[in-house]
């Protein structure tokens, strides 16, 4: 399934490398949103968990302080520019950052417990290959978080555009493409402070 709103690679690059030295300024109030992301994946002390799409990185250092010192944080992101602002923000301290497109991982099969994804699921040329990557990655019964700091309701307002029926994040549609990837859909919100879709690795 392609989604016909859906970014190719260059667009995404092109997006996001013009505006990463000021993405963290424009967006100042989404830590604790990230926080609370991270914290419904479950994760325990020495889980192995990838922010896939991590841009400027603001996940990671909840996602380190999750897994302990013995856990695995890693962060991957297409555009260069993303990751240096990470860097710059101190937060690679917290994650092995790397480029990569997150429809082609250079990650074994069940390498990681978990996912992370921030506003991802909208950058993917073709969401069900992209989301059954992120399956492939992640161990039988491993989780999945799709994640926004706020709700398709206001992301649209904020945007100027109206919420559509083919929206890939509603509820109906979300559903049975995690199904078709690899994921069993367990927990959806979707309210002004936030959206999140939590999945389950089958298997």
């Amino acid at each position: 399934m392609t989604d016909r709103n859906a970014d190719q690679p260059h667009d995404v690059r092109a997006f996001f490398g013009a505006r990463a030295a000021n993405w963290d300024a424009k967006f100042p109030e989404d830590a604790p949103a990230f926080a609370g992301g991270v914290a419904e994946l479950g994760l325990h002390e020495g889980d192995r968990v990838l922010d896939a799409g991590c841009g400027t990185g603001r996940a990671l250092p909840a996602l380190r302080e999750a897994v302990g010192a013995r856990g695995t944080v890693l962060g991957a992101d297409l555009t260069p520019e993303m990751l240096q602002a990470a860097v710059r923000a101190g937060r690679d301290r917290s994650a092995g950052l790397f480029l990569a497109d997150v429809a082609r991982l250079p990650l074994r099969d069940a390498a990681l417990d978990a996912v992370f994804a921030a506003g991802l699921i909208s950058h993917l040329a073709d969401s069900a290959a992209g989301l059954a990557e992120l399956a492939r990655v992640v161990r039988p019964g491993g989780r999945l978080a799709l994640f926004h700091p706020i709700g398709r309701a206001a992301l649209a307002a904020r945007k100027g555009r109206p919420i559509t029926p083919d929206d890939l994040r509603a509820e109906p549609n979300l559903r049975p493409l995690l199904a078709g990837s690899g994921w069993d859909l367990v927990r959806y919100v979707d309210e002004d402070s936030r959206y999140l879709a939590l999945a389950v690795r089958q298997g």
